[in-house]
């Protein structure tokens, strides 16, 4: 049996500091990764003065009032299964600081590139089968990133949508184009020469974006342009997909808040889909 429940991020469940937090405080905590208040409809402010001179929010959307009013994009997914139990917290609008132990250290490594590239923060906590081997755990965690994703999007208004990054690695490079377009589809170009880095099976990465593109309602192309060493291909595919993600995320100043009808039809049949 699977269960997959979304988490509304309530102060006691999420704060790991004393139970009655001093006011000032800016966030909550988990392990490494802070998060913001939200409690009582409390806002952020979390522009520049520089944004402010523009009018503009921290997290790049659009402010009439000169007033910073936006709050930051959090999903939040505990998943448990006969094999796994798995928690994923994300906040889209961070820092780029990852608390992340999977039980798979090549995974860990690879969950830091998204949060540092992305400037995302991510926690997860995950237990499973590894003692068989890392597919269960791999793809549940994946699962549950998407899961959260679509969470944190929400109805999806004035952000670009859209996010193509090309990162390299010594002589890997890979490419990666991507629409939050409530369609999920993977095109995965990876030639990885071998089974494993480290015990990860290599086979495990494309399946990883397949889970993640299954429950986020991505469309995702990854194309390998250069590459002989396993390690930096699939390290560049994450740093592209990081930085091709954060620019899908950010806003489109001139969109002001607007998502087209055909995006909110696509993501209102995942949200059913899910139910």
């Amino acid at each position: 049996m699977t269960t997959a429940c979304f988490v509304s991020p309530s102060p006691s469940r999420l704060s790991s500091g004393p139970a009655s937090p001093d006011p000032k405080s800016l966030g909550r905590s988990i392990g490494r990764v802070a998060f913001p208040d939200r409690r009582l409809g409390s806002l952020p402010r979390l522009r520049s003065p520089v944004m402010a001179a523009a009018g503009v929010g921290g997290n790049g959307s659009p402010n009439a009032t000169g007033e910073s009013t936006v709050s930051s994009r959090i999903g939040e997914v505990k998943r448990v299964t006969k094999e796994t139990n798995v928690h994923v917290k994300i906040n889209l609008d961070g820092t780029g600081v990852a608390d992340c132990s999977t039980g798979i250290p090549f995974l860990d490594h690879m969950l830091d590139q998204l949060a540092s590239h992305g400037l995302f923060d991510v926690f997860v906590k995950a237990t499973g089968d590894t003692h068989i081997d890392d597919h269960h755990s791999n793809e549940d965690i994946a699962l549950a990133i998407g899961t959260a994703l679509l969470q944190a999007l929400g109805d999806r208004k004035g952000i670009n949508r859209f996010g193509h990054f090309t990162a390299p690695l010594d002589e890997a490079a890979v490419e990666v184009i991507l629409d939050l377009s409530g369609r999920p589809h993977l095109s995965c170009g990876l030639d990885i020469p071998t089974e494993r880095v480290g015990t990860y099976d290599t086979q495990l990465v494309e399946h990883f974006f397949q889970s993640l593109v299954n429950t986020s309602g991505m469309t995702l192309h990854i194309r390998q342009l250069a590459g002989k060493n396993s390690h930096h291909i699939i390290e560049a595919s994450f740093k592209a997909f990081a930085r091709a993600l954060r620019q899908a995320t950010e806003y489109d100043l001139r969109r002001r808040g607007t998502v087209p009808r055909f995006l909110k039809r696509c993501f209102v049949k995942i949200i059913k889909l899910q139910d």
